[in-house]
């Protein structure tokens, strides 16, 4: 039997998923002009936030297997945005680094995608951009943070 739901969390699941829609499109767009592929673009976010990792750590954090996240660090690697070394205490660790190289993709590519949300939100004034913007902290309270 379904379960009931308020006329309102079907209406924000909908908005929410075609938000998420455009914005993925929109994105994909953006990275292939970058030459980078939506996971390996996580992957330069991921370094970027935590720090070199162990390709394994890597992996994790994006929940890939260990061979996929492997064969998307030679591509990084290969594209000279991210470098491995081995550890000096334990030969068998290999630690992943943002390149900056991959720091520059990144900020061109979160410019752009700020320049798309600017050009999409101009018709907003403040007041209507200050109450989007509660609404969304309110909704990441409750989802991400509770």
């Amino acid at each position: 039997m379904p379960l009931e739901y308020s006329l309102s969390v079907f209406e924000i699941e909908q908005k929410l998923r075609d938000i998420a829609t455009v914005i993925r499109r929109k994105g994909r767009v953006l990275l292939e002009g970058h030459g980078v592929t939506p996971p390996q673009f996580d992957a330069l976010i991921v370094l970027s936030r935590k720090g070199p990792l162990t390709i394994g750590e890597l992996g994790s954090h994006l929940y890939l297997a260990y061979s996929t996240t492997t064969d998307l660090v030679d591509r990084l690697e290969r594209a000279r945005l991210a470098s491995r070394e081995r550890d000096q205490a334990d030969r068998r660790v290999v630690h992943v680094s943002l390149l900056p190289a991959g720091e520059q993709l990144i900020e061109a590519v979160l410019d752009a995608r700020r320049a798309y949300l600017a050009q999409a939100l101009a018709g907003l004034d403040e007041g209507t951009s200050q109450q989007v913007i509660q609404a969304l902290n309110l909704l990441h309270l409750h989802i991400v943070d509770g």
